[in-house]
C-alpha cells in the first residue's frame, strides 16, 4: 500500500486506533490496529497484529508502551496526552486505556484512541527510497534538499553498503536536472583504458578494436548527473583528464583532437578518506579541491541503531510478500539481536539477512535462533569471535567510531552483554533519565539496553515518571 494521504482527515475518537497487549514475559505486541491509522502509516492493518509497538514506531515521542506501562502500573487512564508518532508529523492527542485481559488471560489490554488533530503526511521516514527516522539520517535529507538546487559538485562518503549511489539519485530527482539523464559508473568495476573510453569516449581507430566512434558517459548525459563510484581508486591519468572536464565543461575523446563542450552536474563517492588518498600521493590534491565544494557523509548503519527496527520492517514487508510468506514477524528479541549487531556490510547485509531469515523460517514469528546460522557463518567469516562485530561487553555510549574515550560517568559503566541479564538501579535509572531530559529511547540507549528491558526495570523498582525527575 503507497498512497498519498488528504491532510484534512481526522482521527475520530470513536474506536480505539491501536490495541496494545502486554504477555506475562513483559514484551509488548500490537493486537489490531485501525484502517486509517494503518492508511496512514502506509502499511495492510492485518500485516501490524503481533508486530512490537517499537518497530512501527521507532521514534514516538512519548514512546506508546512507556505510556501504556503508565497506565497499568498507576491503575488510571491517561487522557488527552499529546503524542507525536513520526519525527516531522503533527501531534495528536492521546487517550491511553485499560482495557482488560485477553481470552486466555496471559496478557493485559490497553487500548490507544487518537483524536483532535490532523493526520500530517509522512515524511521524515521515506526520503527517494531512503528509510531513517535518525537524526543523522535527517541531516542528511536536509542537506540532499540544500545541495540540490547547485550545480556544484558533491562528494558522498560512507561505508560500502550504506547507499551512497540512492543519496546521488535523490540529489539528481530533486534537481532541476531531474527530468535529465543520470548515469553512474564504478570506477573500479573496469580497466583504466576501459575507464577513460567510457567516461570521455573515443574516436574511431584510437586503439586496437575502437572501430566506431564511441560517445562517453559526459556526452550521454550532457544537461544531467554523472555519478562516479569509487572515486578513490581512479588512476591518476584519468584524474587528471577528469580535473581539466571539470575545470572548463570540455570533453575531449580518447584519440581526439577536438573538444566538446558539456553541462553535467558531478557527483562523486568515496568509502576512503580521500585527505588520507591526497596524503598518500594517490589522488590529485587539486582534484580534491576541485570536487569537494560540497560533502555528504551518509552514516554506517550502526551509527543509528534507531533505524533497524523500521528497515527490517520494510524489507520484511517486501519479502513476505515477495516469498509469499503471509505475515511473517519479528520478535522483540529478534529486533534486539539485529540492534546489537555492527553490520559491517551496513543496510545491504541487513536486507540479506533479513530476505534469508525469511526464506528459511516456517513458523510465523521470526525469534532470534532463526538468525543463529547467520551468525556462526559471521563469526566464522571474522575469523574468531572475539573479533565478530557485536556490542559485547562494551560500555554503552562509547561511540563507535572513537578510540579514546574519557572516563565513564556510574551510568556510562554500566555495560549490557547479549544474553546477560544486567539489574540497574533506581540511581542509575535516574540519573541517565534526568541526563537524556526524560526521552526514554535515549535513556535506554545511555544504558545499553533495549527499550523494553527498560521498561521491565521500571516496572520491577515500582518507578514512575514522577520518580524520575
Amino acid at each position: 500500500m503507497n498512497q498519498t494521504l488528504d491532510p484534512s482527515v481526522h482521527l475520530p475518537a470513536v474506536s480505539p486506533d491501536l490495541v496494545l497487549v502486554l504477555w506475562g514475559h513483559g514484551e509488548w505486541q500490537i493486537q489490531s490496529i485501525s484502517d486509517r491509522l494503518a492508511l496512514w502509516l502506509r502499511i495492510d492493518a492485518a500485516h501490524a497484529r503481533g508486530r512490537s509497538p517499537a518497530a512501527l514506531f521507532p521514534a514516538a515521542v512519548p514512546e506508546i508502551t512507556a505510556l501504556a506501562a503508565e497506565v497499568l502500573q498507576q491503575g488510571q487512564d491517561l487522557t488527552a496526552v499529546k503524542l507525536q508518532l513520526l519525527p516531522d508529523s503533527q501531534e495528536f492527542l492521546a487517550d491511553i486505556q485499560f482495557a482488560g485481559l485477553t481470552e486466555d488471560y496471559l496478557g493485559q489490554l490497553v487500548r490507544v484512541s487518537l483524536r483532535g488533530r490532523s493526520i500530517a503526511s509522512r515524511q521524515g521516514n521515506d526520503f527517494h527510497n531512503m528509510t531513517g527516522c535518525s537524526p543523522v539520517m535527517h541531516e542528511v535529507f536536509r542537506k540532499i534538499r540544500l545541495y540540490a538546487a547547485s550545480d556544484a559538485a558533491v562528494i558522498i562518503t560512507g561505508e560500502t553498503g550504506a547507499g551512497k549511489e540512492l543519496v546521488a539519485h535523490a540529489l539528481h530527482d530533486e534537481s532541476p536536472r531531474r527530468e535529465k539523464p543520470f548515469a553512474a559508473l564504478n570506477c573500479t568495476a573496469i580497466s583504466e583504458q576501459l575507464l577513460e573510453s567510457e567516461l570521455f569516449g573515443h574516436e574511431r581507430g584510437a586503439f586496437t578494436g575502437a572501430t566506431r566512434e564511441h560517445h562517453g558517459y559526459f556526452e550521454r548525459v550532457d544537461g544531467g548527473t554523472l555519478f562516479l563510484d569509487e572515486i578513490g581508486d581512479m588512476p591518476m591519468h584519468t584524474q587528471t583528464k577528469l580535473l581539466r572536464v571539470l575545470e572548463d565543461g570540455r570533453v575531449q575523446r580518447v584519440g581526439g583532437e577536438k573538444s566538446r563542450q558539456v553541462d553535467v552536474r558531478f557527483i562523486g563517492a568515496t568509502n576512503i578518506p580521500l585527505e588520507q588518498a591526497v596524503a598518500e600521493k594517490h589522488f590529485r590534491a587539486d582534484l580534491y579541491h576541485r570536487m569537494a565544494v560540497l560533502r555528504i557523509h551518509l552514516p554506517s548503519l550502526r551509527e543509528r541503531p534507531e533505524d533497524i527496527p523500521l528497515l527490517a520492517e520494510i524489507f520484511l514487508q517486501e519479502f513476505n510478500s515477495k516469498y509469499g510468506k503471509g505475515s511473517k514477524r519479528l520478535t522483540n528479541e529478534a529486533i534486539r539481536l539485529l540492534q546489537s549487531y555492527l553490520w559491517p556490510g551496513n543496510v545491504r547485509e541487513l536486507k540479506n539477512a533479513i530476505e534469508r531469515v525469511v526464506v528459511e523460517s516456517e513458523a510465523e514469528a521470526i525469534g532470534a535462533r532463526a538468525f543463529s546460522e547467520w551468525i556462526r557463518e559471521r563469526q566464522q567469516f571474522a575469523g574468531a569471535v572475539s573479533s565478530l562485530p557485536v556490542r559485547q561487553n562494551l560500555p554503552a555510549v562509547i561511540p563507535y567510531s572513537s578510540i579514546k574515550q574519557p572516563p565513564l560517568s556510574p551510568v556510562d559503566a554500566v555495560q549490557s552483554t547479549m544474553g546477560q541479564r544486567v539489574e540497574l538501579s533506581a540511581e542509575v535509572i535516574r540519573q541517565a533519565y534526568q541526563d537524556e531530559a526524560g526521552n526514554l529511547s535515549a535513556v535506554a540507549r545511555r544504558l545499553g539496553i533495549h527499550r523494553a528491558t527498560l521498561y521491565r526495570h521500571l516496572q520491577r523498582l515500582n518507578l514512575t515518571r514522577q520518580d524520575l525527575t
